[in-house]
């Protein structure tokens, strides 16, 4: 048994998990009433969730707290790229809507959520997250406002003593080992995730409304291979796929599966400690990034939007879909990092066209059902781009001082 254990803690992280995925997927069509698999994946995806909030306080509470002169001064650029990349997003799936239009089968409206009334909404749910109380913040998981305390008391305590700031310091590695242990069980709990996909759903989620899928999801495989590439080379002038795989591999495959970009939080932080980022700028960037830089998420919003207006036959014109890629930009900077976040902000779009809230419902509704593929290729891409921009726009900065930039360091690969 050692030396079975042995054999299986040197395999590298990513081996592991492809592994208890080919096994969750085998296991799901062999076994499917072996319901008990299922856990691992509910205890995975909890735990991540429990940890998420106290890492990202207290990590970006010590940061700030430690931090040297200059220690953050990636963050403006990492914003600009969230910003810029979802509307690439947005803008990608405006033309694959234009190049093959979808129409929709309406499904019953989705009667029990409540979708918000317009774009000055979601701007103030968005302000008003920030003001929330920090331990409702941190017991609901809202990252906004857990940013915005941690900031605060992180500044406070820069003028705090010194051996306060190393009690800080303790603690915040204290939380990092431990995230590090429940990683330790990722194959597991994508075993469990995957297991319970498959002997839910099977194959049959496919064929109904495959070609909107199809179209979703080809858009959202753009963005990840081709506008986000492309961004990341007119940064660094080199060749962008050896960290776009990385990410994907590393970031895309877990966020696939939890279908949560605030869960996948610690995933993120293990990596970007992997690149060898700087700890205070990606201990802000990566939990800022789970709230705002939401590429999928406006695919979703526009491409959803649009295939309503093709049903109802409404005429959709350059000017208007450049408005759309623009609303969907900020619809989704405010569509919430859990499973199906975005679906709620497809009448927002919707309201663009004239499209009444009823019939914007059902097509919430039809969101549901392909949610299982939809959500989870959207939180992927969320999530992995969180990464991309982060190490990005450091890279960028360190091009700019005049430093000898490596895209995916060596020792990232343990």
């Amino acid at each position: 048994m050692k030396n079975l254990i042995s054999k299986w803690s040197s395999l590298s992280l990513i081996t592991r998990i492809v592994i208890g995925l080919i096994l969750g997927a085998i296991l799901g069509i062999a076994a499917p009433k072996a319901a008990a698999i299922a856990i691992l994946g509910d205890l995975f995806v909890g735990a991540l969730r429990a940890v998420a909030p106290i890492l990202v306080f207290v990590l970006v509470m010590s940061s700030l707290a430690n931090a040297k002169e200059g220690g953050a001064q990636n963050m403006r650029t990492v914003i600009i790229l969230y910003i810029i990349s979802t509307f690439l997003g947005a803008f990608v799936a405006v033309l694959g809507s234009f190049l093959f239009p979808q129409t929709l089968t309406l499904a019953e409206a989705a009667s029990d959520v409540t979708p918000p009334s317009g774009v000055a909404e979601v701007l103030k749910n968005l302000l008003m997250n920030i003001v929330s109380n920090p331990i409702d913040a941190l017991a609901n998981a809202n990252y906004i406002g857990i940013l915005a305390w941690a900031v605060m008391f992180g500044i406070a305590l820069k003028f705090a003593s010194d051996s306060t700031k190393q009690f800080l310091q303790d603690v915040s590695d204290a939380v990092t080992k431990a995230v590090h242990w429940i990683i330790a069980c990722a194959p597991f709990g994508i075993m469990g995730l995957v297991f319970d996909t498959v002997s839910s759903n099977g194959l049959s989620i496919f064929t109904d409304y495959g070609r909107l899928l199809a179209l979703l999801i080809g858009c959202m495989i753009v963005c990840a291979l081709i506008s986000n590439p492309l961004l990341v080379f007119v940064c660094l002038r080199k060749n962008p796929y050896p960290l776009v795989f990385k990410c994907l591999r590393e970031s895309g495959i877990t966020a696939f599966f939890t279908r949560s970009s605030a869960a996948n939080i610690p995933m993120n932080m293990d990596l970007c400690e992997r690149l060898g980022l700087n700890k205070d700028s990606y201990s802000v960037s990566i939990p800022l990034g789970a709230t705002i830089n939401m590429d999928g998420a406006a695919v979703t919003i526009t491409v959803m939007s649009l295939a309503a207006a093709h049903t109802l036959g409404i005429s959709v014109d350059i000017p208007t879909a450049v408005i759309l890629s623009v609303l969907a930009t900020a619809s989704a900077c405010g569509a919430s990092g859990v499973a199906g976040g975005s679906l709620l902000l497809i009448p927002l779009a919707c309201s663009l066209f004239g499209i009444p809230n009823d019939i914007a419902m059902q097509v919430v509704g039809v969101g549901f059902i392909i949610g299982v593929i939809q959500d989870s290729m959207e939180t992927a891409l969320n999530s992995s781009s969180d990464v991309l921009m982060t190490a990005t726009a450091e890279l960028y900065n360190r091009k700019k001082a005049g430093e000898n930039i490596v895209l995916v360091p060596k020792q990232s690969k343990k």
